[in-house]
């Protein structure tokens, strides 16, 4: 049993509540990343997702007095059972994230508590 990463497929920063004015201004404006829409199930939290090329950089909101926070790299896996399944081996709590359409993930967070996704998109929609 073993974990197979086989991409990237994208990191996620923060920014205060209520400055999403502001980081739209940094990344699209100023670093000429494009807005792409997030999907509906994920709006209600606020932030937005943009792109450069192959590059994908979601900017989340949260208050900056949060000791754990949404900030994390989202690594696609070959066999998402099986990553599950090598975690749960080693005592590594899993948390069951909001479903996407063509999509499975969950995350977990590292021993320094840096929060960690993987995800694996359904085989038709690779």
């Amino acid at each position: 049993m073993d974990i197979s990463i086989i991409g990237l497929d994208h990191i996620q920063i923060c920014v205060p509540f209520g400055k999403e004015h502001i980081a739209k201004s940094f990344y699209l404006d100023l670093l000429k990343f494009e807005e792409v829409e997030k999907p509906e199930e994920l709006k209600r939290n606020g932030g937005f997702w943009c792109k450069a090329g192959d590059i994908h950089l979601h900017i989340g909101v949260e208050s900056f007095e949060e000791t754990i926070s949404k900030r994390h790299p989202a690594f696609i896996v070959e066999d998402i059972q099986e990553a599950r399944n090598v975690l749960r081996k080693h005592n590594v709590t899993i948390k069951e994230e909001t479903s996407l359409p063509g999509i499975e993930r969950f995350s977990f967070y590292d021993p320094f508590m840096n929060r960690i996704e993987f995800l694996q998109k359904s085989r038709n929609d690779s």
